[in-house]
């Protein structure tokens, strides 16, 4: 989840690129229209299915159901649903997630956590992404964890660039970690 433009798309892109093909992975797009992302994905070679809101905010249980048909679930370890940019809806939400990742990227500035409370405090992750943009944009990174801490104490938070790939590994490992925990698995 996060707000259109901070990097979802290319977050999951390089998500793909770096657990494939070990962990086995697909993906449900959400946006209001147009099948840009799902294209993109799709050129990972993971399967991907688009859902088109039609205007609606964000993605809901029974838009994700209906794509189930076109999963083998068997042959899956992943499947990350990005919804539609937002930093409202998708967070009152449960779309049958384990868990929520928020997206937050530098550009967007240090205030969102104040103006965006739920959003953080409904996620078990928070990615701050576009770390390599901050030489150039006025942004307190220190602010951004320590008010997203008040809100909620137990989110992971990992500093990230899509771009440079900085910081990935560490998001990497998280996710191979929660895997492992959903399969029953410590190795």
């Amino acid at each position: 989840m996060s707000a259109p433009g901070s990097g979802k798309t290319t977050l999951i892109e390089q998500t793909i690129r770096g657990l494939s093909p070990k962990i086995k992975i697909a993906v449900i797009e959400g946006d209001i229209q147009s099948t840009f992302d799902a294209e993109k994905i799709a050129t990972t070679g993971v399967p991907v299915v688009q859902i088109n809101t039609g205007g609606a905010c964000h993605l809901d249980a029974n838009m994700i159901h209906e794509t189930f048909k076109q999963f083998n679930f068997q042959d899956l370890d992943l499947l990350i649903i990005e919804n539609v940019g937002n930093l409202v809806c998708p967070a009152e939400f449960n779309v049958g997630e384990d868990f929520k990742v928020m997206l937050l990227s530098i550009p967007e500035g240090d205030d969102k956590p104040i103006k965006y409370p739920l959003m953080f405090h409904e996620s078990s992750v928070l990615l701050i992404n576009k770390i390599d943009l901050l030489p150039f944009i006025e942004c307190d990174i220190a602010k951004i964890h320590q008010e997203v801490r008040k809100i909620n104490s137990r989110i992971e938070i990992f500093e990230v660039s899509g771009k440079t790939k900085q910081g990935l590994d560490a998001w990497f490992d998280w996710l191979k970690k929660k895997i492992k925990e959903k399969n029953g698995t410590t190795n």
